[in-house]
């Protein structure tokens, strides 16, 4: 039978699913954005880049001899994510500018609705991923600033830093970048921070042309570049999970690669001191730069750690009562990771609301597919993401599961699937057991919802693809009429 295939999103993961499913002639990709890309599109502040090596943070299917360096910046991921789609025929499934807001199961069918019509689909993908929606704290006063006021991921490339007083909220991995990328154009800058990031150097380099050279003719060579990559954030999974044997001297020798960086880059002793964390080294995300260091240590910058009391017309007060003015106000304050699916009401069988059913906490079956709700698996989905290593893999792996239960529908031999319920309550139990005695679970981060951590993958890449090779068709039901 014919399978009409709708998946949200064009990004690394929604593309990927195109993909594995180029055998289904009917795929249709919504995005909201004018172009694909995804988070690559939407993030273009300055010194955007990757923190995972570039011969790992490309697709299986689509590897790429021509990275200009080892960690290549964003301008560059967005050229190879257009690219690709291109001359793989994804782009032709695409269709920009479309935001859908709400998925409903009705008479056996999933009707999508967008901003601009509806349409039906047998299999509905969501690829929105976990950072896609920016957050900005609900401060008061926070509307009445009279500067120019915006989001990392929503950068003013209309508005000249030059000479301006900088405001910048948020210490974390969009931050340590974009700090180093403009303080030398502003002529103050006042960096809030909430709690300090453990920063170490980032192996960074430019390819040069004989590296070029070499990668074309001998395609081994990428290929085995990106099999010890692979093999090195492997064993830096298994240290976050503890289960490795070298936990304790991988993250020793970590801890002091960010000591010897700290002491060598910053001059002065009382900023060494707050920029020291207050947690265990890999309970929030480790961040990698060579220059986010050397930047709060120019004299035209100042760390604040004060908690923000508001926000005013000429610039932020904090809790001390110190008024801190400022131009421009710049918010580096991450993206809301718990909240999956954001923005779009998904209803399954019986009009069941999918947040309703994760009122305490999102949870899917191999982060994949959730019961009442047939057809629908999710990319990128609850317990997906890593700390460590390249999300693609695990991108790669939920593609080629959807892709297995699709070509069963296609040949009749199932329905409308969804996980069984016992089957998704003891895998979340799993989760959290596994969770709940990691490193993450030892401090507040964006991997937790306020109960639960329900971001993150407990194991290594290598585990969550055997998990997911081979489709096990006994945890999952068909809730077609009979």
């Amino acid at each position: 039978m014919a399978v009409r295939v709708v998946v949200v999103g064009a990004g690394f993961g929604g593309l990927g699913v195109a993909h594995a499913l180029r055998e289904v002639e009917d795929v249709t990709v919504l995005e909201r954005g004018g172009d694909v890309g995804g988070v690559w599109r939407e993030n273009t502040y300055p010194g955007a880049a990757c923190d995972v090596p570039s011969p790992l943070y490309s697709w299986s299917w689509a590897t790429n001899p021509t990275w200009g360096r080892r960690y290549s910046a964003q301008p560059e991921i967005l050229d190879y994510i257009r690219d690709t789609a291109a001359a793989d025929g994804l782009r032709d499934l695409v269709r920009t500018d479309t935001r859908v807001t709400a998925l409903e199961y009705v008479d056996d069918v999933w009707r999508v609705t967008t901003s601009d019509g509806a349409l039906e689909a047998d299999v509905v993908v969501p690829a929105t991923g976990q950072l896609s929606n920016p957050v900005v704290p609900r401060l008061p006063g926070a509307d009445s600033f009279t500067g120019p006021a915006f989001h990392s991921a929503q950068w003013r490339h209309d508005v000249d830093l030059t000479g301006k007083r900088v405001a910048v909220v948020g210490t974390g991995a969009s931050a340590i970048q974009f700090v180093p990328a403009i303080v030398d154009r502003v002529a103050a800058m006042t960096v809030f921070q909430r709690s300090a990031p453990y920063v170490v150097p980032k192996p960074d380099r430019a390819y040069s042309a004989a590296h070029h050279r070499v990668f074309e003719r001998h395609p081994r060579v990428p290929a085995g570049e990106r099999q010890l990559t692979y093999w090195i954030t492997e064993r830096f999974n298994g240290a976050l999970e503890g289960t490795s044997p070298i936990t304790r001297p991988l993250m020793s020798a970590i801890h002091t690669a960010w000591r010897l960086q700290l002491r060598r880059q910053v001059r002065d002793p009382e900023l060494r001191r707050l920029l020291v964390p207050g947690y265990e080294l890999g309970c929030k995300r480790l961040l990698f730069s060579n220059d986010w260091y050397p930047a709060l240590d120019r004299d035209h910058v100042d760390l604040v750690t004060e908690p923000i009391s508001q926000v005013e017309p000429g610039g932020v007060r904090t809790s001390d009562g110190t008024l801190h003015e400022v131009d421009v106000l710049i918010w580096g304050t991450g993206f809301a990771a718990t909240d999956f699916l954001g923005g779009i009401d998904v209803r399954g069988c019986g009009g069941v609301s999918l947040k309703d059913v994760w009122a305490d906490g999102a949870r899917a079956h191999l982060g994949l597919t959730v019961p009442g709700f047939p057809n629908l698996f999710v990319v990128y989905g609850p317990n997906t993401n890593l700390g460590g290593s390249s999300i693609i893999a695990m991108l790669e792996a939920q593609a080629g599961w959807i892709a297995q239960v699709v070509r069963r529908v296609a040949d009749g031999g199932a329905h409308r699937v969804a996980v069984r319920r016992d089957v998704w309550e003891a895998y979340d139990v799993e989760m959290q057991d596994r969770l709940g005695s990691g490193i993450w679970a030892g401090c507040d981060s964006w991997y937790r919802d306020g109960r639960r951590i329900t971001t993150n993958w407990p194991g290594l890449v290598a585990e969550y693809q055997r998990r997911t090779a081979t489709v096990d068709w006994a945890e999952l039901e068909d809730v077609s009429p009979r």
